[in-house]
């Protein structure tokens, strides 16, 4: 949850102050950086178990005499699920490997934090929504984990920079304009 806190008339002393005066902005923009790295992670995590939820059912659900993962619809979506999960992870990975890198650089890594956040976000709701799917009128329904998974995913677009932001973060990185 969030909220408003206002400090009326309140002077903090400078030794208080916690770097260089007029640096928090660009502190601020470093830490936002590591937590898309964690909001792409907790996103692809909630793919993997949606997916893993979906290829279970789709193994167990019976309909017309076959498991429903038989058939071929059934078939396009766990491709296009798997394909999007393992690009996810590949771009979070990528992203804390440029982070860790980052250590002994100094290179800034917004670009690959910013490319997969926005990635497993988006990935983590095409995959939700496709295992719900999959679940059927069950997938919609507390008795199914996978209602829960399509609920969190979304989330994951929205803090630490909504996927239009992340768009424009590294639009403006690639072409050097504001």
């Amino acid at each position: 949850a969030t909220c408003e806190i206002e400090f009326t008339d309140y002077v903090c002393p400078a030794e208080n102050m916690l770097g260089s005066e007029g640096k928090g902005f660009g502190i601020a923009m470093g830490v936002l950086d590591a937590g898309r790295i964690g909001i792409a992670a907790q996103a692809v995590g909630l793919a993997r178990a949606a997916y893993d939820a979906a290829i279970e059912y789709a193994r167990e659900r019976k309909a017309f005499g076959q498991s429903i993962g038989s058939f071929q619809m059934t078939q396009v979506k766990i491709a296009d699920m798997k394909a999007r999960l393992d690009a996810a992870w590949l771009l979070t990975l990528r992203a804390a490997w440029k982070k860790q890198d980052s250590l002994s650089s100094g290179e800034r890594f917004t670009t690959e934090a910013s490319l997969a956040k926005l990635y497993a976000s988006e990935a983590a709701m095409f995959i939700t929504h496709a295992a719900v799917q999959i679940h059927g009128g069950m997938g919609y329904s507390k008795e199914m984990p996978v209602e829960r998974y399509f609920r969190d995913a979304k989330i994951t677009e929205i803090y630490e920079g909504t996927s239009e932001i992340q768009r424009m973060v590294i639009a403006r990185n690639e072409t050097g304009l504001r």
